[in-house]
């Protein structure tokens, strides 16, 4: 992974009128490892008239545009969606069983 700069340009790399939305993509890249903030946010939730006006930015460092975009597209395509029997397939036994260990595949994607 590459490192960044406090010095380094941060870009746009999309923008919401829905402030939860924006917040909802800065999880997903974060949790992609990638650095990501969310602009204006505040802006729009003092004068939530101006929201159509306003439009919270999504923005990354410069250097990680390109993995940035990949996810973007990744959560539009629904690759991060749960499946339609999610709530089905969790018995009562599973939720808060102790058991907080993530999965392998989380572990994996984190330490990558």
């Amino acid at each position: 992974m590459t490192d960044f700069t406090s010095s380094e340009d941060w870009v746009t790399v999309a923008r919401y009128t829905d402030p939860t939305l924006a917040l909802v993509i800065q999880g997903c890249l974060q949790a992609a490892g990638v650095p990501a903030t969310v602009a204006d946010q505040h802006m729009v939730q003092m004068h939530s008239l101006l929201a159509g006006a306003i439009p919270v930015r999504v923005q990354v460092p410069a250097s990680w545009e390109h993995q940035a975009l990949r996810v973007l597209a990744a959560f539009e395509r629904g690759d991060f969606a749960l499946p339609e029997d999610y709530g089905e397939t969790l018995g009562e036994s599973d939720i808060g069983s102790g058991d907080d260990e993530p999965p392998q595949e989380a572990i994996d994607a984190r330490d990558r």
